[in-house]
């Protein structure tokens, strides 16, 4: 028939006509994504270009330095690029890994459970939930660490002898590294597990079974089997919930402190009540100076920052979902 795929005259020309719209889809996605790139690459040079690798070490302020930048810009006499990122891509860190850590670890037993131990009329009932919370917006979870938790930390984890003692350096008023990462943890947990959840139901009902019949136990068959199989689906979620948690800006500025201030370990049990700023939430809250030359440019570099990073952990998990299939993950 005229419609149908010939093997002596290839595809029908309504089956052409659709294979040709998907490839000028795809390559205007990809011409899109290029272009995106390349607009924060230029944007951002002329810091990257004046500051060199300094850009991403330690020296003075952060504060210091983006009020510098914004003077020059108002005199217009001669333009300062001068920034070092260090605290900001270190509170970044911090942040981001601390909350998806925790955040991993509590996907995957609330996946298990909810997958292979949960009654069904409870699963059915968790599943929507557990969705319902992966898409609530960023800005309430804010609102509500900005009114439940930081109070909490600040008049009840915080002591006056902690405040007193690094009164000189920074003020600990409850607006910290550990709401920072609590909430970030709630927030991305939910995708995580939503993913996790996908991944254990794929897993062959027939893998299960034989190792139960084998008369081993239902908790390490889950485990042994089911969890490993599943890394693939554990890969995926993992790093689309550390490319959300790096690009996080409105949520962290509202309860993180939104100080440039690089929390420090050695301070001991203190440091995680230490105020901190990543650096997503640097470009909401300077976004205004986007008409400045050099504050334009840098605003830019900390995004072709946080691009290149969402692009590494990609990637890396790209490299690391292809090396477990080798294993027979699924």
């Amino acid at each position: 028939m005229e419609d149908q795929y010939s093997p002596e005259y290839g595809p029908s020309w309504p089956d052409r006509r659709v294979e040709r719209l998907l490839g000028a889809l795809v390559v205007f996605v990809v011409g899109l994504l290029l272009a995106l790139i390349a607009v924060v690459i230029v944007r951002a040079w002329p810091s990257f270009a004046h500051n060199g690798p300094a850009w991403f070490g330690p020296g003075g302020s952060v504060e210091d330095q983006l009020n510098a930048i914004s003077l020059s810009a108002a005199t217009g006499s001669h333009y300062i690029y001068t920034f070092h990122a260090w605290p900001l891509i270190w509170s970044t860190i911090l942040i981001t890994g601390g909350a998806v850590l925790l955040a991993l670890f509590a996907a995957l037993f609330v996946s298990v459970f909810i997958v292979e131990f949960a009654p069904g009329w409870l699963a059915n009932v968790l599943q929507p939930v557990v969705r319902f919370l992966a898409s609530v917006p960023s800005v309430i979870y804010g609102l509500i660490g900005v009114v439940v938790l930081v109070p909490f930390i600040g008049n009840h984890l915080v002591s006056e002898e902690q405040k007193a003692s690094v009164a000189g350096v920074i003020s600990l008023t409850g607006y910290s590294l550990l709401a920072a990462v609590t909430v970030l943890t709630v927030m991305i947990a939910p995708l995580m597990v939503s993913i996790f959840s996908d991944g254990l139901r794929a897993v062959k009902p027939g893998w299960l079974e034989g190792s139960l019949a084998l008369g081993v136990n239902r908790w390490r068959t889950v485990w042994k089997i089911g969890v490993r199989s599943a890394r693939p689906a554990i890969v995926a979620g993992t790093v689309l919930a550390l490319a959300r948690a790096i690009g996080e800006a409105v949520m962290l500025a509202m309860i993180s402190g939104s100080v440039a201030f690089a929390p420090n370990p050695a301070d001991g049990l203190i440091f995680i009540y230490e105020p901190s700023r990543p650096l997503a939430p640097t470009i909401v809250k300077n976004i205004d100076q986007l008409s400045s030359p050099p504050f334009n440019a840098t605003l830019f570099s900390i995004a072709a920052v946080l691009l290149f990073a969402a692009a590494t952990a990609s990637l890396a998990g790209h490299l690391a979902r292809r090396a477990m299939r080798k294993y027979g993950a699924a």
